[in-house]
């Protein structure tokens, strides 16, 4: 089945919200607290998504959705990069997610391709993002799109336990002109 990439709007920010908070329950279960995970609302997290979006406006911050048959079944969200040291031409990948059920299925290799496209469009060099250490699916995901960790180590607190974060980062080269 097709998958479509589309520039989010505001009417996608419930779905936006439901798939972040079962991506996180997926991608992190056993990697950060359960109770932690299990506590997460859907419609708290609409909130934050809505502010996320009308924020965005006419910045530098890209939010797409991924469908199929009508369906969100991605997001993901690229911007600034917001690490000290960093400069204009480094863009960020705040986030990247799948539904679990299309997990491995194209959906994030399609959200991918179009933040990569669009960060070079944008003027961008580079793209830089943060992946929990233990998440090892996502570092294969990352790894296989063409990122590498750069050796930078982020200590991440989640309701009292350690979480570490890894820093990844990948060069853009020139898209040739079609």
């Amino acid at each position: 089945m097709t998958v479509q990439i589309r520039d989010m709007t505001i009417e996608d920010c419930d779905a936006v919200a439901s798939l972040r908070v079962r991506g996180w329950q997926y991608a992190y279960a056993g990697l950060m607290p359960q109770s932690y995970l299990d506590a997460m609302d859907a419609a708290e997290m609409a909130v934050k998504v809505r502010g996320w979006l009308s924020a965005a406006g006419p910045s530098r911050v890209t939010h797409l959705v991924a469908e199929r048959a009508g369906d969100v079944v991605g997001w993901a969200c690229l911007g600034p990069c917001r690490d000290e040291g960093t400069t204009s031409q480094q863009g960020e990948i705040y986030a990247l997610y799948a539904h679990p059920e299309v997990v491995s299925t194209g959906v994030g290799r399609a959200l991918m391709a179009e933040l990569t496209t669009r960060a070079h469009d944008q003027g961008l060099h580079e793209l830089l993002l943060w992946v929990v250490e233990g998440n090892d699916r996502a570092r294969r995901f990352y790894a296989r799109a063409g990122f590498e960790p750069d050796g930078l180590e982020e200590p991440f607190e989640m309701a009292g336990i350690q979480v570490p974060e890894l820093r990844y980062r990948r060069a853009l080269r020139a898209i040739p002109d079609s």
